[in-house]
């Protein structure tokens, strides 16, 4: 009986239950492997956060662009490696803010490498990667998903393919139709040579489209201040490129239903056309008469110029007049709106206009006594206002911090200092002319700030840490005495 019953059914199961166990047990290590390796710090680059990922693409992509600008067949002279690092990290950050002359200084091979950085630094060094993925296999994997969801600002990870289809159309369509209207006003007004007119025109789109500012003209655009054809296609991919990807795609989709709008696309299309306005009317007011910016110009010259230097600080390094030349007042103007910035989830830099209006719409809420953070129909959440207060008070300690480094060691005025530093941190580019003059160490914080404002505080933030913890408790809830 005794070997009847060990090779019958109940013996089968006595065999396969070790069998069980010993699978079991392995299955239980492989999972706690992995998960062991990286509490304990033995992190393997695609166990990493999507935001680490997109900080260390970043860097990638300056260090490559730094050696590729180090070649002797990217400059006319000799660079210092201090010079190619700054240009580069200004092209991948799209700011614009230059120590060498882009025109004269690099060669057309030079050009092309800063123009490819400004397309990378724009379109997101992993939103392009994500979209080669995409282009080569039709398909895109959870983790791929979940990186471009965290660079484009996606909500959900479903619409991720579609969204970067429609971020690479909008690109492309953008780009070509602004370097179509400027070849031709090149080529046809301004005779220059057809391949010329055709290399300035695609570089001035990309560097108009992504926010970037940088100039094949050594006096930028002052030489043009007066040509609506050249100013208003230009500030037309100014514009629309620092609106965000999320919200030019919902208005494109729903133009003709501005009631179906989210929150998000109503705030920033609201906000980004009255900083325009705003701008445009100051920067007429304050510098109507200035010998040195648009004193000289005809009437309809001056409203244009004032109309391109309203639009250029949210968040674009052109000028089509003198920035040295403008009253102090107007700096600090332009102080604003490059700190404040265009959309999020785009090409502008500053601390974007979404930020600015959660701000407002909670103090408006507090004044009014209300309980809850109201905007229009829709309620805000703790955590978008906590956000927005992180953001907009890290932003501000960092520029008043440098600043104030700054201004012990430089010569110049404190007005000066403080418009580079809140040029590079809102990734803008505009100077007074200052930029090339700072010592060693103060141009390497500049590119510091680009770094940080390109990617923003609380994403630089969250790609240093090592993860995010959660509490099963919540403690006693206290006031403090505030004013």
């Amino acid at each position: 009986m005794v070997g009847e019953s060990s090779t019958g059914p109940r013996g089968d199961a006595d065999e396969r239950l070790p069998r069980l166990r010993s699978g079991l047990r392995w299955a239980w290590l492989a999972t706690w492997v992995p998960y062991h390796r990286r509490s304990s710090g033995h992190h393997t680059i695609d166990k990493r956060r999507p935001i680490q990922v997109i900080v260390l693409a970043f860097l990638g992509a300056i260090v490559i662009g730094t050696g590729l600008l180090l070649l002797p067949a990217a400059s006319t002279a000799e660079t210092s490696p201090l010079e190619a690092l700054f240009t580069s990290v200004s092209a991948i950050c799209v700011t614009g803010l230059i120590v060498v002359d882009t025109v004269t200084h690099w060669t057309t091979f030079g050009q092309v490498v800063i123009l490819v950085l400004i397309q990378l630094g724009g379109f997101g060094v992993m939103t392009a990667a994500t979209v080669v993925s995409l282009v080569l296999s039709r398909q895109l994997g959870l983790e791929t998903k979940y990186v471009a969801a965290v660079s484009t600002r996606t909500v959900r990870l479903g619409d991720v393919g579609k969204v970067l289809r429609g971020v690479a159309r909008t690109t492309v369509i953008m780009e070509v139709a602004t370097a179509l209207m400027l070849t031709l006003r090149w080529w046809i007004s301004y005779d220059e040579p057809f391949g010329r007119a055709v290399w300035l025109g695609v570089f001035h789109s990309v560097s108009a489209f992504n926010n970037a500012g940088f100039a094949l003209f050594t006096d930028s655009l002052i030489g043009f201040e007066s040509d609506p054809l050249i100013i208003l296609p230009i500030s037309a991919a100014l514009i629309i490129g620092g609106l965000g990807f999320p919200v030019l795609l919902e208005i494109m989709r729903h133009y003709r239903w501005p009631h179906r709008w989210s929150l998000q696309a109503r705030a920033t299309a609201g906000m980004s056309l009255g900083l325009v306005l705003t701008g445009w009317l100051f920067v007429l007011a304050a510098e109507w008469g200035n010998p040195g910016t648009l004193g000289p110009l005809s009437v309809p010259g001056k409203i244009l110029g004032a109309f391109f230097q309203g639009v250029v600080p949210r968040t674009a390094g052109f000028n089509s007049v003198d920035i040295a030349e403008m009253n102090t007042g107007t700096w600090f103007g332009l102080d604003i709106l490059m700190f404040i910035g265009g959309g999020s989830a785009g090409t502008a830099g500053g601390i974007k206009v979404t930020t600015v209006a959660v701000l407002g719409y909670a103090i408006w809420s507090e004044l009014r006594g209300d309980k809850d953070v109201r905007a229009n129909r829709w309620r805000l959440s703790p955590k978008s206002i906590r956000e927005a207060l992180t953001v907009a008070a890290l932003s501000a300690g960092l520029v008043v911090l440098s600043t104030g480094l700054m201004t012990y060691h430089e010569p110049f005025t404190l007005d000066e200092i403080l418009f580079e530093v809140i040029s590079a941190f809102g990734t803008v580019g505009l100077s007074t002319g200052i930029t090339a003059d700072l010592s060693a160490i103060h141009q390497v914080l500049l590119m510091a700030l680009m770094f940080v404002g390109r990617l923003g505080p609380i994403t630089l933030g969250s790609s240093l840490a090592l993860r995010t913890r959660g509490r099963d408790y919540r403690n006693p809830e206290t006031t403090m005495i505030i004013g």
